[in-house]
């Protein structure tokens, strides 16, 4: 049996999965409904939407296992998402990489397996529409376009998903997608037990400069803002948009020093936009740094309430 590799873009497409919220989500009819179809136009007894995690593979939507998971080392579908089309196998018993699979073995007896990746809308694969049979079997054209297509609905219903995830303005995550991340990402930290530093940012008089120059201005500092600050992110940091003009940086397995390096470019780049700009007025902001403390952070909420009272601490020494 030949365990499926892993993409080369595996961080990044955890995170793009992980922000969707979708893992380990109740059942949803938008999906069932896709399922169902395609079980029934394929003529199939299983027919699944299944997520790939780190571990295992969960299905989103099932028909016909009586499980809502296995292992991503034994799935057909972290095969899959290791390239763009349609990953097929006629007749899993006489493939080398299948043959001595334990879903082939035993229940549910795998022999005909077609998945279509699911990508997400930045193009992350995040796992497959995918049909199968206990009998060999061959896969013709209008077969493999009638898979497309479905998975293509999934894909829409996943596109709808992420639009409650993201800031619609700057295009980086909301509080929910943060907030989702976030969590997944303190866990991994007590479990390996891995430093992490929290940066909470607020712009500076926003509301003035929002009431004179208008909100169309206002909403161009905004988007300036979170360009930069992401021009400052490792692939590995999370960076979201709050509300209005709070912004936090979740920087994971990274000491003080390397987060008040990270508020010194940031803050070089603005100093340069601010001078070349001459708009009248420069854009400035008040942040807090936390250390992660395992022992008092066991809560996302709770790493953010002291980033929060620092940044606020910052503000009020600017105005005194």
């Amino acid at each position: 049996m030949k365990k499926p590799d892993l993409p080369e873009d595996e961080p990044e497409r955890l995170t793009t999965l992980r922000a969707l919220g979708i893992l380990d989500s109740p059942p949803d009819e938008h999906f069932d409904r896709i399922t169902r179809l395609a079980k029934k136009l394929f003529e199939v007894p299983i027919a699944l939407i299944s997520l790939v995690d780190e571990n295992r593979q969960w299905f989103k939507s099932c028909i016909g296992l009586n499980v809502s998971e296995t292992g991503r080392d034994i799935s057909f579908c972290g095969h899959a998402i290791l390239g763009s089309d349609l990953f097929i196998i006629n007749n899993a018993s006489e493939d080398e990489r299948f043959a001595d699979n334990p879903l082939v073995l035993n229940e549910p007896y795998i022999r005909f397996y077609a998945g279509c990746p699911l990508k997400a809308p930045n193009g992350q694969k995040l796992g497959t529409l995918c049909i199968i049979d206990q009998e060999p079997r061959s896969f013709d054209k209008s077969d493999l376009e009638a898979l497309v297509d479905l998975a293509s609905m999934v894909e829409s219903e996943i596109a709808a998903m992420q639009l409650a995830t993201s800031d619609e303005l700057t295009g980086i995550l909301n509080r929910r997608g943060f907030m989702q991340i976030a969590r997944h990402s303190l866990d991994l930290c007590k479990r390996e037990k891995t430093p992490a530093s929290l940066i909470f940012i607020d712009i500076d008089n926003f509301k003035p400069v929002n009431d004179e120059f208008g909100h169309a201005e206002g909403d161009r500092i905004l988007k300036v803002f979170a360009e930069e600050l992401n021009g400052q992110c490792r692939k590995s940091d999370t960076l979201a948009r709050l509300g209005g003009d709070e912004f936090v940086v979740l920087l994971f397995n990274i000491s003080r020093d390397s987060a008040n390096e990270y508020i010194s470019r940031f803050t070089h780049t603005l100093e340069k936009i601010n001078a070349d700009a001459k708009r009248g007025y420069d854009i400035h902001f008040s942040y807090g740094i936390v250390n992660l403390d395992l022992e008092k952070h066991d809560t996302i909420e709770a790493l953010l309430s002291d980033g929060d009272k620092l940044m606020y601490e910052m503000k009020q020494s600017k105005q005194s």
